[in-house]
């Protein structure tokens, strides 16, 4: 291995996130099914990576691909709007406006500080965690589930038609260059 080089192969580059979007895109593209359908499983994954619990997703977004005949990729790719580093930041802002929606306001503080330490315990596979989740309480799921149907509403129509677009002017392109 190259002095400096990671196991990870630049993941937390800027280059390496650039390549792998790449490779993603070129598998939404190579993909065989029409593009609204390829943006379709995208949206899935979307909307299942801000509504349902980290740990849970691709048990939830796979199923809906398969059942709906969208793209599988898109539906496992775009869960991953939250994972293990975007979680502490998304959830307590997810919280936050979910509970001001469903009108229990919960403090910054408590959901920064408390919940996230709580969470931080808690795998969604044991028992020990599923009680740390049943200790949090009505008011934080409540504002964790209003929360993510808000920032659903809010990311899911944007991918859904960014990933149209994409796919659509990338096929064109490629079917340009076959003449």
């Amino acid at each position: 291995m190259k002095r400096g080089a990671s196991r990870l192969g630049g993941w937390f580059t800027a280059r390496g996130l650039k390549a792998r979007l790449r490779l993603l895109k070129g598998k939404a593209v190579r993909e065989a099914m029409p593009p609204e359908r390829v943006a379709a499983g995208w949206g899935i994954g979307m909307f299942v990576g801000c509504t349902v619990p980290f740990g849970l997703q691709l048990m939830v977004s796979v199923p809906l691909a398969i059942v709906t005949k969208t793209s599988k990729i898109g539906a496992t790719a775009a869960t991953f709007v939250t994972n293990p580093f975007t979680i502490f930041f998304i959830y307590p802002a997810q919280c936050w406006a979910g509970s001001r929606l469903i009108g229990a306001p919960l403090g910054w503080s408590y959901l920064s500080g408390e919940v996230l330490d709580k969470l931080r315990q808690a795998s969604v596979f044991s028992k020990e965690g599923l009680d740390v989740i049943l200790e949090l309480g009505g008011r934080v799921m409540g504002g964790f589930f209003a929360g993510g149907l808000l920032l659903a509403a809010l990311l899911t129509p944007p991918t859904y038609f960014a990933v149209l677009r994409a796919v659509k002017a990338a096929r064109a392109r490629k079917e340009g260059a076959k003449r």
